[in-house]
């Protein structure tokens, strides 16, 4: 029986597709991704079919879209994490333990509760902020900086500030060895060589590049602004048809941000992902210094992207391309083709079945076979979906991506955007073809009936409603763990 794999996964969150100097861009060092694209294949149209932070997970762990796990937002509905396992079967960690791997994972993981356990072995949290003392005790990150850091203790926000300065250009509070990915950095290294005679499965999960853009000192000054491009937006009606996007840029207080602020911004966020990029270098290292180097599957991903200003929006949570798609980048020397690029349609779904075929036991369960696909032993994907908003209400919203085009339908109002993304990357210019539309639409609509979708429909048709401003809010994100919870410090 051949040597089975280690298989390491390695998750940004919050990392555009296009942020890979080898992929094309030339404003950004990347050296190490630049490596790993050498080393293996690159996924050119990969999405995140949920494209905010906990659907994206659940969907990574689960193998299952959203219609199945039901989570369409950052919230989990009743019956919960225990409940998501019981619908989809166990998560992605717990299968690779019963294919008899040594299971390990660091860093977010974003479950509800917040310490969930996901079926690791060994699982070592960094979340992003503490509820209760309990928690921030709880998290490992932080509890080994008030163990082996107690001078950085007193900071609040570890990764930088947030509520309004969610989208301000800021510096990290530690210096480049104490920041998150550093540990986490580690701490993977530490477990991947703590051999016991089994093949691994190992998840590092970064927090950054999410906001705040906080990178450690020299990164803070690693690019210049005024050579950053600005954001590329259409006209601000089209754009903003999704209602999400102006309602999430007042949330976060990035409803006025001017266009030095946008370069700004885009320089550190940069200067993140190049100081994760040399985190992902030392993991490379660690990988190759390895006597079973060649055995080591290495897939590297975002659970989704951020707007940074184009189509007039700030974060997530959108399906134009530069909220939804993501890096994806695959190496296994000897099986997987190196320095290739691929153009098939693959999400994060389909991660389930890369790590478990390669583990000799494939599962596919919702996602498609990955390793299939690079081996010419399966047939790609003609259409991919993607879905956010409780369906049957006004925020619900899906994407269907066929060929070059692609169809944003939304609930409120009805609309819906079709764009050749291949004729027009910034999705800049809607095309007015009723029946490409229609047939896209329809092709949405037997989808989520065949997952048994019914309560995005009425009277036999996908429900619509009304078009309708949402009222705006704040969102507040204080350091609750010290009694913080709003301004004036109480």
């Amino acid at each position: 029986m051949p040597t089975r794999p280690n298989v390491l996964f390695v998750m940004t969150d919050q990392q555009r597709f296009d942020t890979i100097a080898a992929l094309g861009n030339p404003h950004v060092a990347t050296p190490s991704l630049d490596r790993l694209a050498a080393r293996g294949t690159v996924f050119d149209n990969a999405y995140s079919t949920s494209p905010v932070c906990v659907p994206a997970r659940y969907t990574l762990r689960s193998g299952c879209e959203a219609t199945m796990t039901d989570v369409y937002d950052n919230t989990v509905p009743g019956g919960g994490h225990a409940a998501i396992r019981e619908r989809c079967g166990p998560y992605l960690a717990e299968a690779m333990g019963l294919r008899g791997y040594r299971t390990w994972g660091v860093g977010k993981f974003h479950t509800t509760p917040w310490d969930a356990p996901v079926g690791y072995d060994v699982q070592r949290h960094s979340e992003e902020f503490y509820d209760t003392p309990e928690q921030r005790a709880g998290d490992a990150y932080a509890a080994w900086i008030a163990a082996e850091h107690p001078a950085y203790d007193w900071i609040e926000a570890l990764m930088g500030e947030r509520t309004d300065m969610y989208y301000m250009p800021q510096l990290s509070p530690l210096p480049a060895e104490c920041t998150v990915e550093s540990w986490a950095t580690r701490e993977a290294i530490a477990l991947m060589d703590a051999d016991d005679g089994r093949p691994w499965f190992g998840l590092v999960s970064y927090i950054g590049p999410h906001p705040p853009f906080a990178p450690p000192l020299p990164y803070n000054r690693m690019y210049d602004p005024d050579r950053m491009p600005d954001p590329v937006c259409g006209d601000r009606d089209v754009d903003h048809l999704d209602q999400h996007i102006p309602w999430m840029n007042h949330l976060v207080y990035a409803e006025d941000v001017d266009p030095h602020r946008a370069r700004a911004l885009k320089a550190r966020y940069y200067g993140e992902i190049s100081y994760i990029d040399g985190c992902v270098g030392d993991l490379l290292d660690a990988v190759e210094r390895r006597p079973d180097a060649d055995d080591t599957v290495i897939c590297f991903f975002s659970d989704h992207g951020d707007l940074l200003g184009d189509h007039h929006g700030w974060q997530k949570e959108s399906f134009f391309e530069a909220s939804a798609r993501v890096p994806f980048l695959i190496s296994w020397p000897g099986r997987v083709a190196a320095g290739e690029r691929r153009s098939e349609l693959v999400c994060l779904t389909d991660l389930f079945g890369l790590a478990t075929s390669a583990a000799g036991r494939p599962e596919l369960r919702q996602g498609g076979d990955l390793l299939g696909l690079l081996t010419c032993a399966a047939r790609p994907r003609e259409t991919l979906f993607g879905f956010h908003g409780r369906p049957g209400t006004r925020r619900f919203k899906a994407m269907v991506r066929q060929g070059d085009l692609k169809l944003i339908w939304m609930a409120n109002g009805g609309h819906r955007l079709l764009f050749d993304v291949a004729a027009d990357p910034h999705e800049l210019e809607p095309l007015q073809d009723r029946e490409r539309a229609d047939e896209l639409t329809a092709l949405l609509a037997g989808r989520l009936l065949a997952d048994g979708v019914v309560d995005a429909f009425e009277g036999g048709e996908l429900r619509t409603f009304p078009y309708e401003e949402w009222p705006l809010t704040r969102i507040h994100q204080f350091d609750r763990s010290r009694g913080v919870t709003g301004f004036g410090g109480s």
